[in-house]
């Protein structure tokens, strides 16, 4: 069973970290667009994440979206 823990961080501090979540999130997104694609997504320079099928990065990236919006409802819950 995983534990639960309660960390506070200054406004600044959450804010960096939800963009390194957002940072990551994104990188696997671009992952999984290249396996299916095998060309970059956007355009743009990115180094690909180590997995082998998208199905992989999309899950990843997924459970980085959701530790970003269990942050973001806590954030909203004490505004």
């Amino acid at each position: 069973m995983a534990l639960t823990y309660r960390i506070e961080l200054n406004d600044l501090d959450l804010g960096q970290l939800l963009d390194g979540l957002e940072t990551r999130a994104e990188s696997w997104e671009r992952t999984a667009e290249y396996i299916r694609t095998d060309t970059m997504p956007d355009g743009k320079f990115f180094l690909v994440e180590e997995c082998s099928k998208a199905q992989e990065a999309d899950h990843i990236a997924e459970h980085y979206r959701s530790i970003i919006r269990k942050i973001q409802t806590q954030m909203e819950a004490q505004s």
